[in-house]
């Protein structure tokens, strides 16, 4: 009897899951940050120096955060 464990997650689902996460991940945080530090534009959000370092830092925190505590990203 298999069981849905035993079953190997194929590559290309693991990469384009991962693609598609980080870019949603990147559009969501960046926005919020964007708004909270003044980085909004006509065509979205552009952000420099430490607004952009700060954008980095919650994208590796998100991906870090929820695989170790809830398993896998949303």
């Amino acid at each position: 009897m298999s069981t849905m464990e035993d079953k190997q997650v194929s590559t290309w689902r693991v990469v384009l899951a991962f693609i598609l996460d980080f870019l949603t991940s990147f559009i969501v945080i960046g926005y919020i940050i964007a708004i909270l530090l003044g980085g909004t534009t006509d065509a979205g959000f552009e952000l420099k120096g430490g607004p952009a370092f700060l954008l980095f830092a919650a994208v590796v925190a998100y991906f870090i955060v929820f695989n170790r505590f809830f398993g896998g990203t949303i």
